[in-house]
Formats: structure tokens, C-alpha cells, sequence
């Protein structure tokens, strides 16, 4: 008699595809479509079809220059969920441990599950501006710990790790046999010279990243796994059950945005750097809300003081056509996630509409 297989959804991703759009948008985690027009692309500079090979030489170059790794330590994904689902798939068994940062993004949970492996949780704190503490990791790390996996920029509060304690945690990872795997996308959104990818910090470090949180470049799919050479290797293999061979226009598109990175990040940060003080103003105006700083990347992760945050989101929805996410999806039923990364003008209105919805609650 066999037993059934649970069935693993993400509810925060079906969410986000059916019920998350609103004319005022502040659901989204990146940065709005960065415009094709504004790429310096010809028709004549993209093909359908090539032959298929394990990475577009092209683009693996172009990846490997960006993260200064060995084209070999690359492999080029469908966006970060699916890097991450090969990541995980590389070094994770069914019956081995998962120690996963609480809270988290809900896809790296359901993940770890679809893959069999007992997920164990270490917490991530608000009175300590959800940082890292290696003291936690070590404290839930056990002798069938295979992998723990941490965001950074933390998804969803935007809370940045210093390498000093992404090293001190690899450390400690590496005396129980244990692999890191950083998820890095929304790092890209720091445009500092000093967000080096954790990669380097230990041989046990597997990094994730995309060009789709940033840089406005989502539906290019451009994502990748920074892994040593014999990893890579198998992570390839396993990419062979479920893609095959990625859409060349997206490769050859991808290749034109990294060489055009600086361009694209400019306008990127541009956008950020306008939003962020816009958000700022407002929640240090809210006594109702308590938030850390938004100091870097494309989300805060303010906590209502009073109330019900899936009351407040169904009124701003329906009353006011504004959206942001619950942050039952993030584990923390009493926060909800902005996103700073659409035009200045809806971010304006959408927060006064937060406002209004806000003032409604409370009276």
C-alpha cells in the first residue's frame, strides 16, 4: 500500500497571482518593468534557437564577471525560486534537516518540504531589527542538519547581514557538515560596491540571486546559483527534469542587460532613492505603525499596533483600490510588506490611501 504525498502549495504565491493587483500596487517586492525600449536592442540581435548546451557561454561569462567567480560555479536558472529549488535539490535528501530563518519567504518553506526534508525553524526577532544571530542558528543546528538557509536582504523586512556574520555562521554550519545557502536577490538592491556575494566567505556557502528584484527585469528570468564546480554540475543535471533548454531570447536579452547593467541600475536606484524617503515620511508620521528603517532594498515590514492587518487589507482594497501584503504569508499575522519599488506617484497616493485606511481601523 503506498501512501499518498501531501500535497505542497504556496499560498502566498497564489495569492499574489490572483488576488495581490490593485490600481495602487504597494503588493510588489521589486522594482516595475524597466522598459525594452530603453535597451539598446535590435530586432537582428536575437535568435529563436540555438543548440542546446549546459549555460549560454555568453551569458555564463557575463554572470561569472558580475559575481567574479569561475563560469563553472554558475548555473543559470529560471528566476531565483527555481535556483532555489535546485540549490535545495543538490544537497538535501528526504529525511534531512532544513533549518530555515522564521520569518521567511513561504516558496523556501514549501520547497523544503516538496523535497522530503524535515524543516526546523531558528527565529529572526523584531526588538532586534529582524538581524541574523549566529547564536540561534548554532543553538538549532543538530547532528542531521544538512542545510541552513537565510535570506539577505531578509525577505520580507529588508534586514542586512554584514559578512563578518555570514562568515561566523558558515563557520559554525561547517563544524556539523552543513551547507549555507544564501538567497541574495534583493542584496542586488543595495547598489554597494561592498555587497560582495557570500559565496566567497567559505566553501560551504551556495549563494542564489536574479536580475529580476532590482533592476525592473522580472520577465527576463534571469536568475542563477553560485556553487562549487561539482554542485553546479549536479545541480545542471537535475535543471535537465525541468527545463531543458531555457527561451534564447531571454538569454540573449539577459546577455544585453548585463552589459548595460550600469544603465539599468542607475535607474534603479534613481527610483529607490526618490520612494524610500517618500516611506520613510510616512510611517515615522503613523503612531499606529512600528517599523525599522527602511534603509536599504525595495520592501519595509511595519507592525500595526492595534488591530487586525487582514481587516485593514481587505478595506484598502475594497474601499480604497490599494494593496499590500499580509503578513500571515510571512508568518507575522500582525505586519504587513510594502513594496518602494513602483512610480513615485502611485507610491504617493497609494500610502495616502494607506492612511486613510488606517484612520478607519482606529475610529
Amino acid at each position: 500500500m503506498t501512501t499518498a504525498r501531501p500535497e505542497i502549495r504556496s499560498e502566498y504565491l497564489e495569492w499574489a497571482k490572483l488576488r495581490s493587483s490593485a490600481k495602487f500596487n504597494l503588493a510588489t517586492s521589486g522594482l516595475d518593468g524597466f522598459p525594452l525600449a530603453n535597451l539598446p536592442v535590435k530586432i537582428e540581435d536575437l535568435e529563436i534557437s540555438i543548440g542546446g548546451s549546459y549555460g549560454y557561454p555568453p551569458l555564463q561569462e557575463r554572470l561569472a564577471r558580475k559575481n567574479d567567480v569561475s563560469p563553472d560555479c554558475i548555473v543559470a536558472a529560471n528566476g531565483t525560486s527555481m535556483a532555489n529549488h535546485l540549490a535545495m535539490a543538490a544537497l538535501v535528501e528526504p529525511g534531512d534537516e532544513v533549518l530555515i530563518e522564521q520569518p521567511a519567504y513561504d516558496p523556501l518553506l514549501r520547497v523544503a518540504e516538496y523535497l522530503g526534508a524535515t524543516v526546523r525553524r531558528f527565529p529572526r526577532r523584531l526588538e532586534d531589527g529582524f538581524a541574523l544571530d549566529p547564536r540561534e542558528i548554532e543553538r538549532h543546528l543538530t547532528a542531521r542538519t544538512r542545510l541552513v538557509v537565510v535570506t539577505n536582504l531578509h525577505n520580507p523586512s529588508g534586514a542586512r547581514t554584514l559578512d563578518s556574520r555570514l562568515h561566523l555562521i558558515g563557520e559554525i554550519a561547517q563544524s556539523r557538515n552543513a551547507h549555507v545557502l544564501v538567497d541574495e536577490v534583493y542584496l542586488e538592491a543595495c547598489f554597494d560596491s561592498q555587497a560582495r556575494s557570500a559565496f566567497h566567505l567559505g566553501s560551504n556557502f551556495i549563494v542564489t540571486s536574479s536580475l529580476t528584484k532590482a533592476f525592473g527585469l522580472s520577465g527576463l528570468r534571469c536568475g542563477w546559483i553560485i556553487a562549487p564546480k561539482p554542485l553546479a554540475e549536479r545541480m545542471w543535471r537535475i535543471n535537465d527534469l525541468f527545463g531543458v533548454i531555457p527561451a534564447h531570447v531571454a538569454e540573449l536579452l539577459s546577455v544585453i542587460a548585463l552589459d548595460n547593467l550600469q544603465q539599468i541600475e542607475e535607474y534603479a536606484r534613481t527610483r529607490l532613492e526618490t520612494n524610500r524617503p517618500i516611506l520613510q515620511q510616512f510611517l515615522a508620521s503613523r503612531r499606529d505603525l512600528f517599523a525599522m528603517p527602511a534603509a536599504q532594498g525595495t520592501t519595509a515590514f511595519p507592525q500595526l499596533a492595534s488591530g487586525h492587518v487582514d481587516a485593514l487589507c481587505q478595506l484598502l482594497r475594497e474601499k480604497y483600490e490599494t494593496a499590500v501584503v499580509p503578513g500571515r504569508f510571512f508568518e507575522m499575522p500582525n505586519h504587513f510588506r510594502i513594496g518602494i519599488g513602483g512610480k513615485t506617484e502611485m507610491l504617493e497616493e497609494g500610502l495616502r490611501r494607506l492612511g486613510k485606511a488606517l484612520d478607519e481601523i482606529a475610529s
